[in-house]
């Protein structure tokens, strides 16, 4: 297992990163400069699934927890060369500290769903499920 890394920026907001649909803002471009000269180095193997574990840290009790994660993902991917589709398992929590004080601490870690307790299988069955409300076939 890994230790923890700490990023030591502030999270950017999802809704802080884009201009439309695909032009990244200018917040975006120097969150993400900043986050790539910051990151360490860190043995990851080229191929298999991994489990990310981060802590975010807000001054703001109001931010959305999820609102850093694809930013913060987006780069982490772009820094240690992997597809973020490669992440089966994302364990996040939220902490509220003190103005100037905001960042990410994480750790990415090889994962197996077979050695993991909390994973348990989809259980199909051959019935056919609709929706109540309007019939779609689920």
């Amino acid at each position: 297992m890994t230790t923890f890394v700490e990023t030591g920026l502030k999270p950017l907001s999802a809704n802080e990163s884009y201009l439309g649909k695909k032009t990244k803002s200018k917040a975006y471009r120097m969150y993400e400069s900043h986050m790539l000269r910051v990151l360490p180095d860190l043995p990851l193997e080229p191929k298999g699934k991994l489990k990310l574990t981060a802590e975010v840290y807000y001054s703001n009790k109001l931010s959305d927890l999820d609102n850093a994660l694809k930013p913060f993902i987006d780069c982490l991917q772009k820094r240690y060369l992997f597809n973020d589709n490669r992440i089966y398992k994302l364990e996040v929590e939220k902490f509220i500290v003190e103005k100037g004080a905001e960042t990410i601490r994480f750790r990415l870690d090889p994962y197996t769903q077979e050695g993991d307790k909390d994973h348990v299988p989809h259980q199909r069955d051959d019935g056919e499920h609709r929706c109540p409300e309007c019939g779609f076939s689920l």
